[in-house]
């Protein structure tokens, strides 16, 4: 089996590829790519914020947290040699909606043939982009790369491909042997040192079929030549991230193009430079391919297990960072496409994995693209999904950028409800109480402030014995005013199962950033008797002084959940993972 990607759709390109390939023009001098290939370029004037890694994070010069939240703009790497979409945009435009739509990174495909004299740029609208005409691939790079620096992108160069025809299955093909491909990277390396906009090498995409991890055989071990190409970019320049993609197969075992990772437990990448290796999977849904795994009955809950064992283990167990460098598809709807891409998106925010989306063109054969067929217009469906998980810029732009406000209002809705978590404790831990006493925690680790009046918990648990209609709740204390906080009961499903429901006044305000708030409840029932705290779903004996985070108390914003699983949810899971394990 063979698992088929896309292929970039030239038929409407050939017709309006420049017929005249006209000699080179002067460069401009403000540009500061506009120097010979051998001069050192820096974009910026303020010290360099360089990436590397930190266990299973990204962080920058200063330690601080960065997740990449980017997207792919191809066209580098086919016979164009110029980004697609030029025939009918300038290339600033294109990079202020890229900016605009609250992207963070773009990957940058190429191919090795770009670099070769012969190799012309072609299919660009030469009278929306007059700066390009005479430039070469390398020097439309260079204005890319200064261009997105400008707006406060980062760029990862990803080498897509050694020659313009299609993907190749290791990584040196032809004339374009390896001995070419790292003097390509070392050339690169030497040419944006110093220049943080490049934070990166994605060092051969989707090694296909024939490449092996991890069994010495130096034709074929992509573990290997990942270290061979990696140190050799690193030697020249250490500030770059080194991201290296899996592999199709191991075996019989097929995964998708660029995903195998499986490997990496025994066998993983070893580079000079300590914390500068990304381990970058590519994951794809049943329009690429009809995996077994999305016909399986469990499907959407376990698509978890199949990433585990594919990529996803390197990030739970802190090997190493990871960015999926592509996914997508053409639907997010209800159909097994749509859930598939709307459950990876939602999952990686949940665990904040950056990601670099395939892709900003609509001329991916098999998964579309972010803009339809004009080159201009969103696919709202699309952008609605991915606005739910960006993050910052890593930098201040330099020029002003226009925000689609459609998709900042959408950011902003996320945002302030992004970060929240229930964390819990209680000083009657014993089974047998005459009074559940639990401490309930809001912790808020965004950057906003959420207004409690917006905010509900629930509390489950279960009456066993005597009188559930006498049972009272109290607020005994709460950070945010116990005189703010209201709490009632309510029976919630069979088998005298109750939930206490927490809300807030208006007096109660809003809880900061990174900060938590506190409320403590007292629930009895009027007779005395006891409850036995050992059957109640919300219930953990945890006394210690700090508290420990729970999915098992809901919390909901304006009415919709946001944090934790409901008891018919649990059971749900509980017997899908039986029903999966079972034979």
């Amino acid at each position: 089996m063979r698992n088929h990607k896309r292929l970039a759709l030239f038929g409407a390109l050939v017709v309006i590829v420049a017929a005249v390939l006209v000699g080179r023009s002067v460069l401009i001098p403000e540009n500061p790519f506009s120097a010979p290939a051998k001069t050192q370029f820096v974009s910026r004037a303020e010290p360099a914020n360089f990436l590397h890694t930190d266990g299973n994070k990204i962080v920058d010069s200063h330690g601080k947290e960065v997740v990449i939240t980017g997207i792919n703009w191809f066209g580098m790497e086919t016979g164009t040699f110029a980004p697609h979409g030029l025939w009918s945009r300038n290339w600033e435009d294109m990079l202020d909606q890229i900016a605009g739509l609250g992207f963070n990174a773009i990957r940058l495909p190429y191919s090795n043939q770009m670099f070769d004299p012969k190799s012309k740029p072609r299919g660009i609208d030469w009278k929306m982009n007059p700066d390009l005409k005479g430039l070469t691939g390398q020097e439309i790079m260079d204005k890319i790369i200064y261009g997105a620096g400008q707006r406060g992108l980062r760029v990862i160069l990803d080498r897509h491909r050694p020659s313009t025809s299609n993907q190749s299955q290791l990584w040196y093909e032809g004339v374009y042997d390896e001995e070419r491909w790292i003097k390509d990277w070392q050339m690169l390396a030497k040419r944006y040192r110093g220049n943080d906009t490049v934070i990166g090498a994605d060092l051969h995409n989707e090694p296909d079929a024939r490449a092996t991890w991890g069994d010495g055989d130096p034709r074929t071990d992509w573990r290997l030549a990942a270290e061979r190409a990696g140190n050799a970019i690193l030697d020249v320049n250490p500030d770059w991230l080194i991201l290296v993609e899996g592999i199709l197969k191991d075996g019989n075992d097929w995964y998708w193009q660029g995903g195998h990772l499986k490997n990496v437990r025994q066998a993983p990448v070893r580079l000079k430079v300590p914390n500068k290796l990304v381990y970058s999977p590519h994951d794809y849904g049943p329009g690429v391919w009809a995996q077994g795994w999305f016909k399986d009955p469990t499907f959407p809950n376990n698509l978890p297990k199949v990433w585990g064992e594919y990529w996803l283990f390197i990030h739970e167990q802190n090997i190493a960072p990871v960015l999926v460098g592509e996914f997508g598809g053409r639907s997010v709807g209800n159909d097994t496409e749509g859930i598939w891409q709307r459950y990876l998106v939602n999952f990686l925010k949940e665990k904040k994995i950056s990601y670099t989306y395939w892709a900003i063109n609509p001329n991916s054969g098999d998964v579309g693209g972010l803009l339809k067929d004009d080159w201009e217009t969103v696919q709202a469906e699309k952008m609605e999904m991915l606005s739910t998980y960006q993050m910052p810029t890593l930098s201040q732009p330099k020029i002003a950028i226009a925000r689609d406000p459609k998709w900042q209002a959408i950011r902003a809705e996320v945002e302030a409800n992004a970060g929240l978590k229930i964390v819990y404790r209680t000083d009657a831990s014993q089974d047998r109480v005459q009074k559940i006493e639990p401490e309930i925690g809001i912790q808020n680790d965004s950057k906003i402030a959420t207004d409690l009046s917006n905010v509900e918990l629930s509390y489950w648990f279960t009456v066993e014995n005597g009188d559930a209609s006498g049972q009272v709740a109290e607020v005994t204390s709460a950070t945010m005013g116990a005189q703010n906080v209201r709490v009632r009961l309510a029976p919630s499903g069979e088998n005298n199962q109750y939930r206490a429901v927490v809300t807030f006044t208006d007096g109660a305000g809003k809880l900061p950033a990174e900060s938590v708030g506190t409320v403590k409840l007292s629930i009895r029932k009027g007779d005395g008797s006891w409850y036995s705290q050992g059957n109640d779903y919300s219930f953990l004996p945890i006394t210690d002084e700090e508290p420990d985070e729970t999915e098992r108390i809901g919390l909901y914003l304006g009415g919709k959940k946001a944090w934790g699983m409901e008891p018919q949810e649990y059971q749900a899971a509980q017997a899908s993972a039986n029903e999966g394990s079972a034979g």
